[in-house]
């Protein structure tokens, strides 16, 4: 890897994707097998994280009853009454190995109207209206301004949102490790493409020991 793909222990932030209850609920019409393995590996990526001081991002989705604002592909299913990600809802909320303890449930209005909530000490929501993280929320303005330049990202549905997501990161020339064991579904074929494009792979329990460098290296100082 080149020096300009290389991540920075001490400006990386974690970003959760999607990873909301509807995806894994026995009884959701968008449940995922993938999902529901990566939640236990989520959890620890993500409390690993606070434990560690580093920011968390929580991208989320809500799909309106009347479907104005469903992707083009789900957007007719809505209207027809499929309920999923409804705003207010449990199945929208964060699953709990996720969410914050003691945290807030997330507030669809304030979160639709491209506003950041404060769910910890370490962790924001952010809506995004589509499958992509950055792409008509608030997200990239939120990581500048915290000085963040490397991404570690984990969560639901790698082959669509988490993709995107990853992707469009890439484009805005951030620093990029992707968790493989804290994403639904990524493919060995899709690991070894990533590598090519400056993406660093790194397991939950690898991914924390290099978060744990900047101890060593304050500690050695």
């Amino acid at each position: 890897m080149s020096d300009y793909t290389t991540p920075n222990r001490d400006s990386a932030a974690v970003v959760t994707v999607d990873a909301q209850r509807d995806y894994v609920e026995q009884d959701s019409p968008v449940k995922s097998a993938g999902c529901s393995s990566a939640v236990e590996p989520l959890g620890r990526l993500v409390r690993g994280a606070r434990q560690r001081g580093l920011p968390i991002y929580h991208l989320v989705r809500f799909y309106w009853p009347d479907g104005s604002n469903v992707d083009l592909c789900r957007r007719q299913a809505v209207e027809e009454g499929m309920r999923v990600l409804m705003p207010g809802s449990q199945g929208a909320e964060l699953v709990s190995s996720v969410a914050p303890p003691d945290g807030p449930r997330l507030d669809p209005h304030l979160l639709t109207d491209g506003q950041v909530q404060e769910l910890g000490p370490r962790d924001h929501a952010i809506y995004k209206p589509r499958w992509g993280g950055f792409f008509g929320s608030c997200l990239d303005a939120e990581l500048r301004r915290a000085g963040i330049d490397t991404l570690i990202l984990a969560g639901w549905n790698f082959a669509t949102s988490g993709r995107a997501t990853l992707l469009e990161a890439s484009e805005r020339d951030y620093r990029i490790v992707l968790v493989p064991d804290a994403c639904a579904s990524v493919t060995a074929e899709a690991q070894h493409e990533l590598g090519r494009v400056g993406v660093h792979l790194m397991p939950v329990d690898q991914c924390l020991t290099w978060v744990d460098g900047n101890r060593r290296e304050a500690a050695t100082a």
